[in-house]
Parts: structure tokens; sequence; C-alpha cells
């Protein structure tokens, strides 16, 4: 049986504006498990995102509780949740936030010169699949592969755990699935633990795990035998 790593006890999420209450999750209670690909699906505004950037340590919950392992993460003051997410999370998002003055390499070097046990940025690129284009600037590179930088950027720092927010969402669905191919090969090689949240059907059949969201709840947990 694969260790816990992330376990979730009725949490809740409000954003109030004025008078209204908007419930962005709704007492989720969610156990992920080490080393597995985890996709969660859902429609806009169900609480995916909400939910990732809870266990990414970048927001907080109204109400419930969170661990990380052995830490409760809902209890962590944000120096203790910066060291969190420094130690031990990567992170994807949609829009690849490399910056257009440095190359591939330089990109991913930025994370490793602040990163306790890096690995070499072009042996993080490699595995990304641009060995040859380590000294390319963003604006030579297509979006897939400045999307596969960071990537390599998120794994250079070696992670527990890397969470992925709609990182095919500016791609067309042939590159997006090319990335996705990525993610799970990583997910292979180095065993990190993966959570993505993607409208790509085709991810369905690459996950462990498939977590369906609506109305800030789970609304259902399917496992992939085959995967």
């Amino acid at each position: 049986m694969p260790k816990r790593v992330f376990r979730t006890a009725g949490i809740t999420k409000v954003y109030q504006t004025g008078e209204v209450k908007v419930f962005a999750l709704a007492g989720v209670d969610l156990e992920l498990f080490e080393g597995e690909m985890t996709v969660l699906l859902g429609p806009s505004g169900s609480g995916k995102s909400t939910l990732l950037n809870i266990l990414g340590g970048l927001d907080h919950v109204t109400e419930g509780q969170v661990w990380f392992r052995d830490t409760e993460l809902t209890t962590l003051s944000d120096r203790g949740l910066t060291r969190y997410r420094r130690d031990h999370v990567g992170f994807v998002f949609q829009f690849y936030n490399l910056v257009p003055s440095l190359t591939a390499r330089e990109n991913v070097q930025l994370v490793t010169d602040v990163s306790p046990d890096p690995m070499p940025a072009a042996e993080a690129l490699t595995l990304v699949g641009l060995g040859n284009r380590m000294d390319h600037f963003p604006a030579e590179m297509s979006g897939g592969e400045q999307q596969r930088v960071a990537i390599a950027r998120a794994i250079a720092k070696r992670p527990e755990v890397l969470l992925c927010d709609e990182p095919t969402g500016a791609l067309d669905s042939k590159t997006g699935v090319q990335v996705l191919a990525v993610l799970r090969d990583i997910n292979e090689r180095l065993g990190t633990t993966t959570v993505i949240i993607t409208h790509n059907a085709d991810i369905r059949r690459m996950a462990h795990r498939v977590v369906q969201f609506q109305d800030g709840k789970i609304s259902e947990v399917s496992i992939n035998k085959t995967r």
C-alpha cells in the first residue's frame, strides 16, 4: 500500500464579497498517495484550483484540516508554508512564467540556485526532451517547448509533489497531449506525486486516480487499475 502524502478533512473555503458568501470548497475529504498521478476534473468554479492552491500552501482554508505526510499545513505560519513550498512542492501553471531574457537553462537555474539538493539544469531539460534546446530563449521556442521548460524548472529541485494547474490550457490539443505525456514520464521516472487540473479528457487514461468536482465538493473518485 503506498504511503499517504495528503489528507484533507472537511475543508471549506469561503470568499466573501460584501454580504455575499461564495463557497469555493464545501467540505472536502480527500487522500492522495505517494507516487500516484491524480487528475482533478470538473467545470470551472467547481473548486479544483482552490484545492490545488491549498495543497501547495498558496492559500488558507476557512475551516477544516490539511496534512502533508505528518505535518498539518493548516497550523503552519506563513513562514512555515513558504519553507514547505520551497522544500517539497513544484508548481506548473497554465502560463509558463519564463523570464524572456534568460535561456531555457538559465530559467531552470533560477530554481536550482536556491534549492538544497537540485538536479543540474541540463539534466532536468533533458528529462523533458529539450536537451538540444537548452540555450534557446523563450521567444525562439514553441508554446509546448516553453511549457516543458516550466516543467523542467519545477522538477529541477526534486520536489516530492508536483502540482499542475491547467498545464495544457494555453496549448492546442496535440501539443497538450505531448505535455501530458511528459508529466506522466516524470511521474514514472522520478516517482513524483503529481496532481493535475486539466480539461483534456485524454489524461484520464494516464492517471492512477481521477477526482471529479462539482459545486465545491467531490462528486466521484475513480481508480484506474490499468494505469
